[in-house]
């Protein structure tokens, strides 16, 4: 059992070291977390970005399966934040799809902010989608909607198919959100039809027999909504997606030293 633990803990938006959970034990000095979050809100600013798709990495690199090089991906949105003191300062507000502790197969909709968000990484490294500006206008209204809540499924898995209803991680709840804004609907059905026509997923490269067996052991994952090779969204495949069906969306990767223009394949 703690072997076939070990292997589902590869995929995507697992608990764990910043996975699609809340917190996480910290793997950075709090001063390094705080810094590299402030870095990420810089980039955003100077391009103007009023939402992002922001993407971090949760577990070791060796450790994701093939495809795959980040564990939990959000919404930056760019607001007017109250602190403390009753300040308001600009920055930007994170809208997450957090699998819950205490009840792994569930999932719930958290606000955040960029340090929280990055707080228990295993790498400093964030990959950044901003798209055009008619989008980001688009998925503000989206965002700030009962849309955004009304397309949220608590019934989780790891490695949940974008294509089927009933099971949903925070890849999918993004690119649903996405499509709703594109589509201008909150019609689960047909934004599921159009992500079947348009969207390519990311098969997810384990057997199948260790997927099956694993989904006797881990309520997290499930194949119930996998009628074939089991699949899911990444953070690379809605990359892919925009840059085909968007116009002409920005897609980098941050981290303390270098920007690179395009995310890994």
């Amino acid at each position: 059992m703690r072997h076939l633990t070990g292997i589902i803990l590869l995929f995507i938006c697992l608990p764990g070291f910043a996975g699609s959970q809340a917190g996480g034990e910290a793997q950075f000095p709090a001063e390094q977390i705080i810094r590299f979050a402030k870095q990420v809100e810089r980039k955003l600013a100077a391009r103007r970005a009023h939402v992002a798709i922001i993407a971090r990495v949760g577990r070791p690199p060796e450790e994701l399966p093939e495809g795959m090089h980040f564990t939990h991906v959000s919404f930056a949105v760019y607001s007017r934040i109250t602190t403390t003191d009753g300040r308001e300062l600009p920055g930007y507000a994170v809208y997450n799809l957090y699998q819950s502790n205490e009840k792994p197969d569930s999932s719930s909709l958290v606000q955040d902010f960029p340090v929280d968000f990055f707080a228990g990484v295993a790498v400093l490294k964030a990959g950044i989608i901003i798209p055009s500006a008619e989008l980001q206008m688009r998925l503000l209204d989206t965002i700030a909607s009962p849309a955004y809540r009304q397309l949220h499924d608590p019934h989780y898995s790891a490695i949940a198919n974008p294509y089927t209803l009933g099971r949903q991680n925070c890849t999918e709840h993004t690119l649903d959100v996405i499509n709703a804004a594109i589509y201008g609907t909150t019609d689960i059905r047909q934004i599921k039809a159009a992500e079947k026509k348009y969207f390519v997923s990311q098969i997810v490269n384990i057997s199948g027999l260790k997927l099956a067996l694993a989904s006797l052991f881990s309520s997290e994952i499930t194949l119930s909504d996998q009628p074939g090779t089991p699949v899911t969204a990444t953070f690379e495949t809605i990359a892919d997606y925009l840059k085909k069906y968007d116009e002409n969306p920005e897609v980098f990767i941050i981290t303390p030293e270098y920007e690179v223009e395009s995310p890994p394949r």
